[in-house]
């Protein structure tokens, strides 16, 4: 991956109103830190931090940010959006000592139409679309490709199933599910549905009915009460 630079400036106004014409400028407000180091207030252009999050790795991306002509490198830690807009607001800066692991969080992909879908009329849900794992900053997986093939109604695949290399360590529960196949969900109401009114006792009612008649028996006493007042 060719090495990726965004240029950076000091700023020392803060607050609301600094903030507010920094982005009229068509810049936004960023906090650079590391371990052990005082936060620094930048000014960033949105448009680079965007290109950065549109890549494969996204906000686990390493990179230069250049201030005042020192590069330093870093990881996107977090960014806030304008929910009306879109647009981006904010962002904070790692910086990372490159012998040191970090925590990450990497997206995982999917690959393969699952058996399950293709032969058995199930479909595909995507439950879990990124693990957070630890590693030296070198070593940041641009992605986790996982083939669904041979999924089936029923089977699932989860963050153990992932294969992160011997320089990774999975901080995710190895057992979340990152995907399964199951069966339409029509279906599955209709037959719980029948199966009731099947496990229902000879002459009784289904529990459905049974609280639907409980209730208009009871609307009806309301009823019969209220006359006898009058």
């Amino acid at each position: 991956m060719p090495e990726i630079v965004v240029a950076a400036q000091s700023r020392t106004e803060t607050g609301k109103n600094a903030n507010h014409r920094l982005r009229a400028a068509g810049m936004i407000p960023g906090v650079l830190y590391g371990t052990g180091k005082a936060a620094e207030h930048l000014a960033v252009s949105p448009k680079a931090i965007g290109a950065i999050l549109r890549t494969g790795r996204g906000e686990s991306t390493l990179f230069d940010l250049e201030v005042g002509g020192t590069k330093r490198k870093v990881v996107l830690k977090d960014f806030q959006v304008d929910p009306l807009k879109g647009a981006l607001l904010h962002a904070d800066f790692y910086e990372v000592d490159l012998k040191k692991p970090i925590h990450v969080k990497v997206h995982v992909v999917l690959s393969g139409t699952p058996y399950g879908v293709k032969t058995e009329g199930g479909f595909l849900e995507f439950i879990t679309r990124e693990v957070e794992v630890s590693c030296l900053p070198a070593d940041i997986p641009e992605q986790f490709d996982l083939d669904v093939s041979e999924l089936r109604i029923g089977k699932n695949l989860r963050a153990s199933d992932l294969s992160l290399g011997d320089k990774v360590k999975l901080l995710t529960d190895a057992d979340v599910v990152i995907a399964h196949v199951v069966g339409k969900r029509e279906e599955v109401v209709e037959g719980a549905e029948a199966a009731a009114v099947a496990a229902a006792p000879a002459g009784t009612e289904p529990e459905v009915i049974k609280k639907g008649k409980t209730e208009a028996e009871g609307e009806a006493k309301k009823d019969d009460k209220k006359k006898e007042k009058k």
